[in-house]
């Protein structure tokens, strides 16, 4: 490492995050400015509301503009130094374009580190704080019945062998209706029917009060009634709560976890959870890609100055992110491979970086 490389290093991670502290608070302004209904009609402090809120926000929203700011920084730093014949003087001095690119690299793989571990860890906490005021105080002072969103029928498959089917309350953690079936062959020999089911807090286990089980063996019934029944099930509230937040509430190994366990159940909308599993990894490395290419993009020095570069960095920017969403949009809804949705945005614009390159000065 040569000053060169610490100066670029230093001055590009301190426009990185100045930048992105300086849009966060605009962001904050912007988001109290619209939720001071909702906010005053939860009936929280203004201490509950940072923490009940605020604290999931803010880490949601950095790791949604983390890729776009860096780029921002990158175009707006590089261009500054091309502006000043800086990058002249740097290739001037006998220093090749890809050395001169390596700090650069390195800023870059240094961020995307801290975006890896964030989306893994960090943000699925927030989004857990986030979720659960939107979903008390947000959406419930919607115009949508939130006791219509709390309730939902649902069909899983417990293995390879027992399907099941409940009417289920999330709010109240049970549900009626409940029934069970073991499945050999292509007959039901078993069946199980239960008027209600809970979830126990305390033991961890279903309670399933008045119970009808069936055993059929050919023309052969034998049927028992039970009052109430503990029964050890694979599923827990949370695999029977179906909102929009779940994926993103869930660390990378719960999510890892939950996405078998519904392939197991023969769960739809699987191409979403998947789609959240396979971006935790892209986005950190789009955080790579854009780095080189507004590096590649700033280094040159154009009448225009920084205006120039700033404008193509937000056509590359939007472009970017209609990819990305145009892509998942095709994987959720349509069946584009959760896989390539997820990288198909990372996988061509590493042909734009590569075209951006050749046309560098050197």
């Amino acid at each position: 490492m040569k000053k060169i490389d610490w100066y670029i290093l230093r001055s590009l991670i301190t426009t990185f995050f100045f930048s992105l502290l300086l849009l966060l608070s605009i962001t904050i302004v912007i988001d109290i400015s619209e939720k001071t209904d909702d906010f005053g009609k939860s009936g929280l402090t203004v201490i509950q509301i940072i923490r009940q809120y605020y604290f999931g926000f803010i880490p949601h929203i950095l790791a949604l503009l983390f890729p776009l700011f860096v780029f921002i920084a990158v175009i707006f730093f590089t261009s500054k130094m091309a502006g000043r014949s800086e990058v002249i003087a740097v290739l001037a001095s006998g220093t090749s374009f890809n050395r001169f690119l390596r700090p650069f690299l390195l800023s870059g793989l240094v961020l995307a580190g801290i975006l890896w571990l964030a989306n893994r860890y960090v943000v699925p906490k927030a989004n857990e704080i986030f979720s659960a005021f939107q979903s008390n105080y947000i959406d419930a002072n919607s115009t949508y019945d939130p006791l219509v969103s709390k309730r939902s029928n649902l069909y899983i498959r417990i293995d390879s062998f027992r399907y099941a089917g409940v009417n289920y309350d999330t709010a109240a953690k049970r549900g009626t209706g409940f029934f069970m079936q073991h499945v050999t062959g292509n007959k039901i020999d078993y069946n199980l029917r239960a008027e209600t089911i809970r979830w126990d807090t305390a033991g961890k286990k279903w309670m399933l009060d008045n119970v009808i089980e069936r055993w059929l063996n050919g023309l052969n019934e034998k049927v028992i009634m039970t009052p109430t029944k503990t029964m050890d099930f694979n599923f827990k509230p949370f695999d029977l709560k179906r909102d929009k937040y779940a994926k993103d509430r869930l660390i990378t190994p719960e999510l890892d976890q939950f996405i078998k366990l519904e392939e197991l159940r023969g769960s739809e909308g699987l191409n979403a959870l998947k789609v959240e599993r396979y971006r935790r990894d892209a986005t950190p490395a789009s955080v790579i890609l854009l780095t080189l290419i507004g590096a590649v993009v700033a280094s040159r020095k154009v009448r225009g100055g920084s205006g120039v570069h700033l404008a193509i960095s937000f056509i590359t920017a939007a472009l970017f992110i209609l990819t990305d969403r145009f892509s998942t949009i095709f994987s959720t809804k349509g069946s584009l491979p959760p896989l390539i949705a997820a990288w198909a945005p990372n996988v061509i614009f590493s042909f734009v970086a590569l075209w951006f390159y050749k046309k560098a000065p050197k």
